[in-house]
């Protein structure tokens, strides 16, 4: 960790900002959830860096372009700056072990719950992992936190409240908090990181 590194809140993508909708294979496909462009305003407002974390094996399997990725992501940036919100990271894992377009076939480091995600974010950006946040809907995203010291945060949006009730009581590895939405895990988060 180099010197002067900042905390971050990390952020899964479908589920979490997004409704989940399986594969966004269509902009018409992608919608904000309530009160997502408010969270991530609020952490704006206290200069905490936002960082997008999301597995795109959709990309792999075929499903959709990289144009169609791209053009997602533009809108999601465009919607929350509509909401006077933006993202200071994205970070996108494309690959899939048994991917049908042959560019993203591999084991990478970087699929959820591996780490290289956040890791590639914390050396670019400059962010302590042991003092941030990663929030999300699945339990891959809590495995993924925990892997590299980042507290995690599950969020019922999404596939949380399923992974929740029928994933989470097998598991020993627990979320720091479990919160209705992204809104409530920003809420929650904010006293913990600006006092």
């Amino acid at each position: 960790m180099k010197q002067g590194a900042r905390p971050a809140v990390f952020l899964d993508r479908d589920g979490t900002i997004n409704e989940q909708m399986g594969y966004i294979n269509h902009l018409s496909r992608f919608h904000l959830l309530p009160g997502a462009a408010e969270a991530i305003r609020l952490l704006n407002a206290h200069r905490i860096p936002v960082v997008v974390v999301t597995n795109q094996s959709g990309l792999a399997r075929g499903y959709f372009p990289k144009s169609l990725l791209d053009e997602v992501h533009r809108m999601m940036k465009d919607l929350l700056a509509a909401e006077g919100a933006r993202i200071d990271g994205l970070y996108v894992c494309p690959h899939h072990p048994e991917a049908k377009v042959e560019e993203y076939r591999q084991e990478c480091a970087c699929r959820k719950p591996k780490t290289g995600l956040l890791d590639q974010a914390a050396a670019e950006l400059n962010l302590d992992l042991a003092r941030s946040y990663l929030v999300g809907d699945r339990w891959s995203d809590i495995t993924c936190a925990a892997r590299v010291g980042c507290t995690p945060v599950l969020v019922l949006t999404g596939y949380g409240r399923g992974d929740y009730q029928y994933i989470g009581p097998s598991r020993e590895l627990q979320p720091a908090h479990v919160a209705e939405n992204l809104l409530a895990a920003v809420r929650w988060i904010l006293p913990r990181l600006v006092g």
